[in-house]
């Protein structure tokens, strides 16, 4: 998988949209394949326009703390881009350093967030608010 940091670099060396739109698709296409199986209620992203699904998987506690990585998929391309954007950016991580990463101010920097429909944004901000739900609730202590 693309690192964020070559994600933004590569970003940086498109200077047209649509360029920079054909990218992010392109991000989109490299995702695995999502399982049919997964395409259910329980991993279905509220908030967004399009139909989005997402996966967390937690690892054990490690040396800092539970790590998080992800699956996902949505029927529409530009945001099966935009997961895999923030795959990049959370995927593997520690819950901790998830909640400590601001996925939007990052989103802003390379100037995308601007560039989406209010919907496709909305739908950016709830992908995020998933993901670091799923990273607050690693950290809660087993019951």
């Amino acid at each position: 998988m693309t690192s964020f940091e070559d994600i933004a670099a590569n970003f940086e060396l498109l200077d047209e949209w649509d360029d920079r739109y054909r990218y992010v698709i392109e991000l989109g296409r490299m995702l695995p394949d999502f399982p049919d199986s997964q395409r259910n209620e329980a991993n279905k992203v509220r908030g967004c326009a399009s139909q989005v699904w997402l996966v967390t998987h937690v690892a054990p506690d490690g040396a800092a703390g539970p790590s998080l990585s992800f699956e996902g998929d949505s029927d529409a391309h530009i945001v099966r881009g935009l997961i895999a954007i923030l795959f990049a950016l959370y995927s593997g991580k520690p819950a901790k350093q998830i909640l400590d990463t601001d996925a939007l101010a990052a989103f802003d920097r390379m100037g995308l967030r601007e560039n989406l429909t209010p919907q496709r944004s909305n739908g950016l901000r709830s992908m995020v608010e998933r993901i670091q739900a799923d990273a607050r609730a690693a950290l809660q202590p087993a019951a």
